[in-house]
C-alpha cells in the first residue's frame, strides 16, 4: 500500500492531496501529514528524524521524496495527468530544482493552516 507524506498545515499541499483523491485510478493511496504520529513512524523508517520541507512517497518499501514522490504519485493517477510521469526520465538533480523554488515559497504563495487537515468521514479510511 502506496503512502504519501504531506505537510499537514501547508494550503498547497492539503490541495494537492485533494487533487490526488478527485483524480486517482484506484482508490490505492494512503495518506498522512508529516506532522501526526503515523508520518513520524514513517520518516523513522526511511531514516529521517525531523519534518522535510517536501512530500514524500512510500511505495515498495523504498522513501521517494520531493520532483521524485509527485511524479510516482502522478502514475496512480487517470489520463492525462499520469502522463506527467514522463518527467521521471529528467534528472532529479533538474527537477528537484523546480520543486525547491515551490516548496520553499509555499507558504507564503499559498498560506497555511493553523492545524492539519482532517479528513472528511468518507476520506478516514484512507488517512493513517
Amino acid at each position: 500500500m502506496p503512502v504519501v507524506l504531506f505537510d499537514g498545515v501547508c494550503n498547497l499541499c492539503n490541495a494537492s492531496v485533494d487533487f490526488i483523491l478527485r483524480h486517482e485510478k484506484t482508490a490505492c493511496l494512503r495518506f498522512a501529514a508529516l506532522q501526526s504520529e503515523s508520518g513520524q513512524s514513517f520518516l523513522q523508517g526511511c531514516g529521517l528524524s525531523a519534518v522535510p520541507e517536501t512530500i514524500i512517497l512510500l511505495e515498495g518499501g523504498r522513501c521517494y521524496p520531493a520532483s521524485t514522490a509527485v511524479l510516482r504519485i502522478a502514475k496512480y493517477l487517470r489520463f492525462p495527468w499520469n502522463l506527467l510521469s514522463v518527467f521521471l526520465l529528467v534528472p532529479p538533480p533538474l527537477r528537484d530544482v523546480v520543486y525547491r523554488q515551490i516548496a520553499g515559497h509555499r507558504y507564503r504563495w499559498f498560506g497555511r493552516r493553523e492545524t492539519c487537515r482532517m479528513p472528511s468521514a468518507e476520506e478516514q479510511e484512507r488517512f493513517l
